[in-house]
């Protein structure tokens, strides 16, 4: 089984990653079982792919073996694509599910339900120790509602709602969320070259 490295202590983020890449043949770890004390870089970029690639080559070069990087987000059309690469920090404190919800929340109360158009979107970066890199997208296209609806995935995943699945984004069983989610649709492209 090929093994890799995921750069990235976002349980979410893990637990899906995993999901998807065991049945490809693809052990995956997480960065913190490799090297736990290796401290986090900065993510300095301005968009989806500067972070995830300076993640990935970070988490590489530090563990000598590939490493898989997921920079991805929440795009707001009305707010000129905000939170964008800030999503996870959009109030301030990084992962404050709840925090950064409110604050989405209060920035489109004025918005009508049709101007409320959103996205989710991922760019991921495998990394290998020799400096080869695959790089692959994904975006899913929703609108977020209020109240929150669903108990599944994180983030601004109970807002986010699928016109197509007649369902919010939390919602959704772990299986149907891979079918249709941002990250699982840039996952497949990088399979594909994969393979």
């Amino acid at each position: 089984m090929r093994q890799l490295v995921l750069a990235t202590h976002n349980a979410g983020k893990i637990r899906e990653l995993r999901t998807m890449l065991s049945p490809a043949g693809y052990e995956v770890v997480a960065v913190r079982e490799v090297l736990p004390t290796l401290k986090e870089p900065e993510e300095t970029g301005q968009t989806f792919l500067e972070n995830a690639r300076l993640k990935s080559q970070y988490y590489a070069k530090a563990t000598g073996r590939p490493c898989l990087a997921d920079d991805s987000g929440l795009c707001v059309e009305a707010l000129q694509g905000r939170p964008g690469v800030y999503s996870a920090r959009y109030a301030g404190i990084h992962g404050d599910d709840a925090a950064n919800n409110a604050k989405l929340l209060t920035e489109i109360r004025h918005l009508p339900p049709a101007m409320r158009t959103a996205y989710y979107a991922c760019v991921l970066v495998l990394s290998f120790p020799d400096g080869r890199e695959i790089v692959a997208e994904g975006k899913c296209h929703g609108m977020i509602i209020e109240p929150p609806v669903g108990t599944n995935g994180f983030g601004y995943d109970p807002y986010f709602y699928l016109p197509q699945k007649g369902k919010t984004m939390a919602e959704l069983t772990a299986i149907e969320k891979n079918t249709c989610s941002h990250r699982g649709i840039a996952l497949k492209k990088l399979l594909q070259v994969l393979v």
